[in-house]
């Protein structure tokens, strides 16, 4: 037996991943237990959480492998540096005490965190070989074309290979400083959000615009050739040298300073997320037609940041050369640990490899879950009334009602999902089919801003006949935008196609109903759909079934249970807090309900200061 204990850590994302005999036991992101969005430190309590998974200590694993070489990722830092010095000085003065403290230390800092750890063996693989081996190797593919695109690990910013068997091999790459990642991430700071935390608000953003800049930014920042490969013009970038990503020739040419966090939205910034959208959606098209003609493959596997694009995603599924598509659920560095894990387990070891046809990710849903008398117990010590259903039609059946008459639910059932999305273990839900759904949701629930989308959930079966997905086509993870169906729009009247081209004011475009699901179409008649299946959730499965039942829609709003700048809920005790900080009707707890009318000084105003304040807006 082989116990490989995965880590990914020190810039953003931490997380652990343990494969035992080349299974996938558990994954975790530190953020989920430490309660710091994004943390970035050694991931102690994700790691206690694989290993109790396991039941195993550290003591008994036989490898551990960091998900990138640190010396190399050093040897690109002070490479830079030279060549832009003096300008680098602060960046440089900032970055390297934490680098010679901590950073090229790493072995005896991981041997430290795991208590010794005499017996295992310390594996380093590179930054984008972990995230291919997150993206092949749980795949449901014998075989695929490999295509990672992130920000940057040591030099790579950008790699291509293909899978076989047991076996990855990446055969080019885009090097650092020209990187896609860092293009979406220096217009998603210039727009006014957090670099590696609101490129998917720029995203969202992006359907309110019109890309204008589109032609500008292909002739003046980025040379894009016909096979996908580009370099960016420095002159407008800060990033390598600097602590901002863009420098004064940017903002002359884009008419202005970078836009101040929460100040006024203005059409500018939805055209420059339009237009850096567009581009970034023709290089990922580009590069996947030369991928295909190099390989022969028809499958594509993708990891890293920018394959959280489910736009982008969406794109190359209808319109791109592959006829298949599979996108690492957790793709950002917090895959990186289970890449590296998994790295070791085929590629170094050469065990062999069998494609699940259904994926070998198990719905993402691999962090720690609460036994049912666990629940009821912190239930009775909190002395919190609820009410415990004995069967689980019984309790779908409830909520259903709830829902479709209009309540919001937290939503907290078994396993924690990996990855940044919620797929129904840490969710809220509610109705699509409400008109107001979508600004109740942000303004008295999640406390975010009004323009930002919700995403469906549906039942698999039922998913063709409300969006233009391929039939057979499914979406378990939430990485794909698809249309809706056309016969599901609701036509607009002239003042209502006026509104949603002119308005400024994006709450009002917010406010129109396009589609008999509103609550869940965005601006542009599409959705970011999820799947879901009885296989990997046959619990929410039911809860949509029985909300069908009721309804006729198969459809629930699904959005992650926290609230703005919080990690999503870990335990009962963060799923309890947050409902108590917002305007939430019913938490359910595995087989309990909380009612928010049964609760004595259940105001959220009471709470909602202390909890909100605990976290920096992302």
């Amino acid at each position: 037996m082989a116990r490989i204990l995965g880590i990914s850590a020190f810039y953003h994302d931490s997380a652990a991943a343990l494969v035992v005999d080349g299974t996938i036991v558990a994954a975790a992101q530190e953020e989920r237990f430490s309660r710091v969005k994004h943390d970035a430190q050694f991931p102690a309590q994700a790691i206690q959480s694989c290993l109790d998974a396991a039941g195993i200590a550290a003591e008994d694993l036989d490898y551990v492998a960091f998900y990138e070489k640190p010396l190399l990722k050093f040897d690109r830092l002070l490479e830079t540096y030279l060549a832009t010095a003096p300008r680098g000085l602060a960046s440089f003065s900032q970055a390297m005490p934490i680098w010679l403290k901590q950073k090229l230390h790493l072995r005896p800092t991981i041997r430290r965190g795991l208590g010794g750890m005499p017996r295992a063996r310390l594996v380093f693989a590179t930054h984008h070989e972990s995230h291919a081996a997150s993206a092949f190797f749980p795949s449901p593919f014998a075989e695929a074309a490999i295509l990672t695109v992130d920000g940057v690990g040591e030099w790579s910013t950008t790699t291509l290979g293909v899978g076989r068997g047991h076996q990855i091999a990446l055969t080019e790459e885009l090097r650092f400083p020209h990187s896609l990642g860092l293009l979406y991430s220096a217009f998603t700071a210039y727009c006014g959000f957090r670099v590696n935390s609101g490129e998917y608000k720029l995203m969202g953003l992006a359907p309110y615009g019109r890309p204008i800049y589109r032609e500008l930014i292909l002739r003046e920042l980025i040379d894009l050739k016909p096979d996908g490969s580009f370099r960016l013009n420095m002159d407008y970038f800060t990033y390598p040298h600097g602590l901002t990503m863009t420098g004064r020739r940017f903002h002359r040419r884009f008419g202005g300073p970078p836009r101040r966090p929460e100040s006024q939205i203005e059409p500018r910034h939805m055209d420059l997320a339009a237009s850096i959208q567009a581009v970034t959606e023709e290089v990922l098209l580009r590069i996947a037609d030369r991928l295909q003609r190099q390989t022969g493959m028809t499958r594509l596997v993708m990891a890293g940041g920018v394959a959280l694009n489910c736009v982008a995603n969406g794109r190359l599924l209808r319109e791109g050369p592959f006829e298949d598509l599979w996108v690492q659920p957790a793709a950002g560095d917090a895959g990186g640990a289970l890449g590296a894990a998994l790295f070791v387990w085929h590629q170094l070891l050469g065990n062999p490899r069998d494609a699940d046809p259904t994926d070998s990710q198990h719905g993402s849903l691999l962090g720690p879950s609460f036994a049912p008398e666990q629940i009821a117990s912190w239930i009775a010590r909190e002395q919190i009334p609820a009410r415990r259903f004995e069967d689980e039609a019984s309790l779908c059946e409830s909520v259903a009602r709830a829902l479709a008459t209009g309540q919001v639910v937290g939503w907290f059932q078994g396993r924690m999902e990996f990855g940044p999305r919620a797929l129904g273990a840490r969710s809220i839900l509610a109705d699509p089919r409400s008109a107001e759904m979508q600004t109740t949701l942000n303004l008295k629930i999640k406390y975010r801003e009004s323009f930002r989308p919700f995403a469906p959930a549906v039942l698999r079966e039922r998913a063709q006949e409300w969006f233009d997905l391929p039939r057979g086509r499914e979406s378990p993870y939430m990485l794909v935008v698809a249309p809706v169906r056309k016969d599901r729009l609701v036509p607009l009247t002239p003042d209502e196609s006026h509104l949603m081209e002119h308005d400024p004011d994006l709450r009002a475009r917010v406010r129109v109903v396009r589609s008999q699901v509103p609550a869940i179409t965005h601006v542009d008649c599409s959705a970011r759909v999820q799947t879901v299946d009885h296989e990997r959730a046959p619990r929410f499965h039911a809860l949509l079934r029985a909300f069908e039942q009721l309804t006729g829609c198969p459809i629930l709003v699904n959005t992650s249970f926290n609230v703005r700048g919080e990690p999503i809920v870990c335990t009962p005790e963060d799923a309890y807090r947050c409902f108590l900080a917002t305007e939430m009707d019913l938490l359910v707890l595995g087989d309990h309900v909380i009612d928010r009318s049964e609760l004595k000084d259940a105001n959220p105003e009471a709470f909602r200061s202390t909890l909100v304040s605990q976290y920096p807006l992302d």
